[in-house]
């Protein structure tokens, strides 16, 4: 079946100049969370995806030890920030994004399944008539398809699910930015188990990806330094993915792979900040409103994950 979403893509990686877009990529040790600036080197437009805010769960407290060193790069660098992009609605990491917002402007923007998230999590946490479950805390919501540009960078989103409903990946320029829906070949692919996800969607997600010209760049969300090597990376391509990915390389069946992501995501633990991440960042990165006391509450919901 024709995928015009992917063709419009691939057209794009094909004809995008080696180089192009500049990225800087800053690592975030406690998450495994890469955040990127991405921008145009002739406007010096610029989008930052995946921003993290610190977050201490003893105590509560919130920093911007990751988020500063950021926004420092954005202003030495002379960048104009016209969005805040989200792959999807992190279960390991609070968003920094209202922060930069604040300080740099730009859209926060994620996919727009975004809405099928916060209805599941909305319920979970009793988040109330208060929170609107239709995306509009964010500022934008993208669909399969969607194209906009960074300045004269091309943009194509396309919608990826399977980690979860609402993930997308950006295709900008020469280089596609995947989230959660893959690792670094030597790791495999992200799980699948979370309300909403499925291992099956998330086999022909990262299928169609790898439909893109082998020479596509792909930057990964994550990286979780797997036995045997001894330094993080984030950056590989589609032609290494299909040869190497050690749970999707070419030939894996999709009854294969959804066999193994199923069996083996039923050994993992819930991540260590699922709780507070998601009730933060399906507000688009926002905490929730004060009680009447003045301080702003996290919830713990009791054997429900």
């Amino acid at each position: 079946m024709f995928d015009p979403a992917l063709a419009h893509a691939a057209a794009q990686v094909a004809s995008a100049q080696q180089g192009v877009p500049v990225i800087k990529a800053f690592f975030d040790a406690p998450t495994f969370t890469v955040t990127y600036v991405v921008h145009d080197p002739e406007t010096r437009r610029a989008a930052i995806l995946d921003s993290v805010l610190t977050y201490d769960p003893a105590s509560g407290r919130t920093a911007f030890e990751s988020a500063d060193p950021v926004l420092a790069y954005v202003e030495q660098a002379g960048l104009t920030v016209d969005w805040h992009l989200e792959t999807h609605a992190h279960a390991d990491h609070l968003s920094a994004a209202p922060y930069l917002q604040q300080k740099l402007g730009g859209k926060i923007a994620i996919g727009a399944h975004i809405c099928e998230v916060q209805q599941t999590f909305g319920a979970l946490f009793n988040a109330g008539a208060e929170f609107a479950r239709d995306g509009s805390d964010f500022d934008h919501l993208w669909a399969d398809g969607d194209t906009f540009a960074i300045g004269n960078l091309a943009v194509t989103v396309l919608h990826v699910p399977g980690h979860t409903p609402a993930c997308v990946a950006y295709v900008i320029g020469d280089a596609v930015f995947v989230g959660d829906t893959m690792f670094m070949p030597d790791y495999g692919t992200a799980r699948a188990d979370f309300p909403g996800g499925d291992a099956r969607t998330l086999f022909r997600s990262l299928r169609r990806i790898l439909e893109l010209p082998p020479e596509t760049r792909l930057f990964m969300c994550h990286d979780y330094l797997p036995e045997g090597r001894d330094h993080y990376v984030w950056e590989t391509t589609v032609a290494e993915q299909r040869r190497a990915n050690v749970h999707a390389h070419d030939g894996v069946t999709e009854d294969e792979f959804v066999a193994m992501r199923e069996g083996r995501d039923r050994t993992l633990a819930m991540p260590r900040l699922i709780l507070p991440s998601v009730q933060v960042n399906m507000r688009a990165g926002h905490l929730p409103a004060p009680d009447n006391n003045g301080v702003v509450y996290l919830k713990i919901p009791v054997n429900q994950l």
